[in-house]
């Protein structure tokens, strides 16, 4: 590698076990190096090892549930969910879908999907009927587990409406013209005529299932698809990302190694991201399997006082969020709790400083769903300048380059063009949808992230903007052209143009430039109003602005940037 380093002049490796001191990168490509090699195992492999190792940690917590699981308490529940879903008539390959909020559950069934070689889909909880109906048809899920309600959200009733006539049905043998391929409904709380109860899938397992089970691990594959996760494109209608055990067991795997988790004796993560969200299914479960780490949930729905007390009570050394998240920590009185336990870098600890100075120099996670998420992460030890202008350093055994993206040719060090990333963590594909993998996958597995980047000369990542018009609220990802679908429905719009404005808190908000058919008047409640119900709450339009025109290219397309400025303009952003 020294002697192609000198004969091209070009450094094209780095070692990332470490944070890198030299500035030796020379173009923008880098390919990170580690000592440490790709995990051949599967999902359940890598818990099993764990709870050989830690049987009598904990290994979640869910505080608003009062559920405590030690990682062998974890391991006994996971075998009998999975022996049950064998029981009932789920196999190897099928598909059963989690719509749920941050329950014990969530967790117990991804790790027992998995063993039983079952594919989980993740479904937002805040889905509508027409979302769910979309989804579950997409992927052909077989079963789907969730609680009854949830907020305002009637997940038993949305399902009836899906399987009508359900009531009467025997509970694993449902039928439905809309979801056709659906069998089985398992409620996670109340009991519910014909759908299942949990309770039923952990008692189902018998003899023969657990030996059916025991003899599934030597069959499966760690290339085999295990997770599937809805995320939107420019069409509007959601594709399913779908990845496998290699890719999320070794980006939790590394993702703890850059964090440290594997130095510490002891990690305790206070987890109040989705679960339904590659941010909570891999970067805390997994890396919860992987190196044993406790995970502590503070409660269903996103509470930032229960977060605050759960740092303080459980003695959490780290905090997963987004940094609306952060913002919300920031915004309490932290006086009032001791956080002494949480990690603050090079500074001192002492009482609510240290998460007010933990929060200010967090270290910075860069990803996507189709990169089972993770492809640069900081390191603790990284200086002031890198956490606050990078997403931070390449992770092992990934490659990354910035190209043009109208010519697809590499870029000079340090100057601006489409990211793009390949390795162990490009995700297999988009469930039944190879039109739309070629479009971000080249044939040389190059995966294109839409995002606008440049590399320094140490391998760090500087994310300057997106190629894609996709609106970040809040941490959600949320794509215009699903909400301006939605919108052209009502009868009165005659064209509707949905962009991203800025937000102090959310980071962006919603805002649809409506244009009326002629002679029509609309309100923007009666907008907003037509949306409830029918889609996610946090995709309904912030603000609605009606409008005459859109400004417009030469060749008549419509210029979202400049839409997007005057609309802040406009609302006095």
């Amino acid at each position: 590698l020294k002697q192609l380093t000198e004969l091209t002049g070009l450094q094209m490796s780095l070692h990332v076990d470490s944070p890198p001191h030299k500035p030796t990168l020379t173009s923008s490509y880098i390919h990170g190096t580690s000592s440490y090699s790709l995990l051949p195992l599967t999902v359940s492999q890598s818990l099993e090892a764990t709870v050989q190792r830690y049987p009598d940690r904990e290994a979640v917590v869910f505080l608003q549930d009062g559920v405590r699981k030690t990682f062998a308490e974890l391991q006994r529940d996971v075998d009998s969910a999975a022996a049950g879903l064998i029981a009932l008539g789920l196999t190897r390959g099928d598909r059963l879908g989690i719509w749920a909020p941050n329950i014990y559950e969530w967790v117990l069934f991804q790790f027992a999907s998995a063993k039983a070689g079952i594919i989980l889909v993740s479904l937002n909880p805040a889905y509508q009927v027409e979302e769910v109906a979309f989804t579950l048809q997409k992927v052909q899920c077989k079963a789907v587990l969730c609680p009854s309600t949830f907020k305002s959200q009637r997940f038993c009733e949305m399902l009836r409406e899906l399987c009508p006539g359900i009531d009467s049905m025997p509970p694993a043998m449902i039928r439905s013209s809309r979801v056709p391929d659906l069998r089985m409904i398992i409620v996670t709380d109340s009991r519910q005529p014909g759908m299942l109860h949990v309770a039923d899938v952990m008692q189902a397992g018998e003899s023969q299932h657990y030996k059916q089970l025991m003899d599934l691990q030597s069959k499966l594959s760690f290339d085999d698809a295990i997770n599937i996760q809805f995320t939107s494109g420019t069409t509007g209608k959601p594709k399913g990302t779908t990845l496998s055990h290699h890719n999320i067991v070794n980006n939790g795997y590394f993702l703890g190694l850059r964090m440290g988790y594997d130095s510490r004796p002891q990690v305790r993560v206070c987890v109040p991201v989705p679960m339904y969200h590659c941010f909570g299914s891999v970067i805390a479960a997994m890396a919860m399997a992987v190196h044993g780490i406790t995970l502590v949930f503070p409660s269903t729905a996103y509470n930032s006082v229960a977060n605050l007390e759960a740092i303080q009570n459980e003695k959490c050394n780290f905090v997963y969020g987004t940094p609306t998240m952060y913002a919300d920590l920031l915004s309490h009185d932290l006086h009032k709790y001791d956080f002494s336990s949480v990690e603050a870098g090079k500074r001192p600890k002492g009482s609510w400083e240290v998460l007010r100075i933990n929060v200010m120099y967090s270290q910075i996670l860069y990803g996507t769903t189709e990169n089972s998420p993770l492809t640069f992460v900081g390191f603790p030890q990284d200086n002031d300048e890198l956490k606050m202008n990078t997403v931070g350093c390449v992770m092992a055994h990934t490659e990354a380059k910035v190209v043009d993206p109208n010519t697809g040719e590499m870029v000079p060090l340090g100057a601006s063009g489409e990211l793009m990333i390949r390795g162990y963590c490009v995700m297999l594909g988009y469930w039944d949808d190879p039109e739309k993998t070629r479009e971000v996958i080249s044939a040389d597995r190059w995966y294109k992230t839409g995002d606008t980047g440049s590399l320094n000369s140490l391998g760090y990542c500087r994310i300057e903007g997106r190629i894609k018009d996709m609106i970040i609220r809040g941490g959600e990802n949320i794509y215009p052209a699903e909400i301006e679908q939605f919108l052209h429905k009502h009868p009165k719009v005659l064209e509707v143009q949905v962009v991203g404005v800025k937000d102090e808190r959310l980071g962006e908000q919603v805002c649809a430039c409506v244009r009326l058919r002629e002679g029509q008047t609309l309100t923007a409640e009666e907008i907003r109003d037509f949306c409830k119900g029918k889609i996610s709450h946090f995709k309904i339009p912030h603000y609605v602005i009606f409008v005459d025109s859109y400004p417009l290219t030469v060749s008549g397309k419509i210029k979202k940037n400049i839409l997007r400025e005057q609309m802040e303009k406009k609302l006095g952003l």
